[in-house]
């Protein structure tokens, strides 16, 4: 990406975003795009998806090289994706003077595959966490990466060049909410902080997310899935993760659970559990009233077709123009609530 363009988008995200930084690393306490270089044993690792060995490669970040251990992770997308997520692991002794400096380890979400298509969906599922973010401070904080993968095993193969995103360690979400992470096998609906609650239900709604549940997935030990759980003062507060299945992303790969009677993702669904009208009446207007940054931030994503920003946003008029007839729009919820 040409640097100007940098420049101008980084100046763009500080505008939409204003005040929505939080204390913490230095890593995620800005918003430009961060450009890297991954060098190492790539087709090695993405194809490891069985032992998924832990192996060695060097970030390149401001003319720094930084020791980097990487490998992959994941469930559903490690078997969908010919490019799986990755972790990364630091040396923090290693990292001093660097934006990652006081990191450990750090998911990194990929682009899946390796068509533009893929990369879009990238572009959309970071907007959905900073959608969640300005609607709550209880969220994931995330940083988006332009990355240039280098294959050193292959040297003579072409880098590759694509965005990712860091996310927010759970540890650091817990650390700046003054909470503790909560490891249950199921949401006790007393215990549910309200207000959070109802904007993670409504927030599912408006991208379109069906992707999750309050109670323990198949395969996992702890509730909830693409849900992290944190314990403050005597409430569970409810903090929504994992969005590539959204119909605000819409990857080709996504695919509804047939249970649900949606003939595809971008159908939208409440799934929220059934709670005070006033409270869901409350996070309906809390969206609302961050219309204009939400658009905003849709209509400035970088590398993205003026054809994809006007479906995206379309989408999103739909939410907003029956949530502005807010009495009849949260009857429709409420019909449609879980228990």
């Amino acid at each position: 990406m040409p640097r100007p363009y940098l420049l101008w988008w980084s100046q763009i995200l500080l505008l939409v975003w204003a005040g929505t930084a939080h204390a913490g690393g230095a890593l995620f306490d800005h918003d430009e795009v961060l450009e890297v270089s991954l060098q190492g044993p790539l087709e090695e690792m993405i194809q490891d998806l069985d032992e998924r060995k832990v192996r060695p490669f060097t970030l390149l970040l401001d003319g720094q090289e930084l020791p980097v251990s990487v490998r992959v992770r994941g469930n559903s997308r490690a078997r969908v994706c010919q490019f799986p997520p990755l972790r990364l692991s630091f040396d923090t002794a290693s990292m001093e003077g660097s934006v990652f400096e006081g990191h450990a380890k750090l998911k990194l979400v990929t682009h899946c595959k390796a068509s533009g298509n893929y990369e879009q969906n990238v572009l959309a599922e970071y907007a959905a966490y900073r959608i969640f973010a300005m609607l709550s401070e209880t969220a994931y904080r995330t940083r988006l990466l332009r990355i240039r993968y280098s294959d050193t095993v292959k040297p003579d193969n072409e880098p590759l060049i694509r965005y990712g995103i860091l996310l927010e360690p759970d540890t650091e979400l817990a650390a700046r909410a003054q909470a503790e992470l909560v490891e249950a096998p199921h949401v006790v609906k007393s215990l549910l902080q309200p207000e959070q609650a109802a904007l993670v239900f409504v927030f599912h709604y408006l991208i379109a997310n069906t992707d999750w549940s309050l109670v323990t997935a198949t395969g996992e030990d702890t509730c909830c899935h693409n849900g992290t759980l944190l314990a403050k003062d005597g409430m569970h507060y409810l903090v929504p993760y994992d969005f590539d299945l959204a119909g605000l992303v819409n990857a080709r790969y996504a695919r509804p659970d047939p249970s649900l009677g949606i003939s595809n993702v971008r159908v939208r669904r409440y799934r929220g559990y059934c709670i005070p009208d006033m409270q869901i009446a409350a996070a309906v207007q809390a969206i609302l009233d961050r219309e204009v940054e939400i658009t905003a931030l849709v209509r400035h994503l970088p590398d993205t077709s003026g054809k994809e920003t006007k479906r995206r946003l379309e989408f999103l008029e739909r939410f907003f123009k029956a949530a502005r007839d807010d009495q009849k729009f949260i009857a429709k919820l409420e019909r449609k609530c879980i228990g």
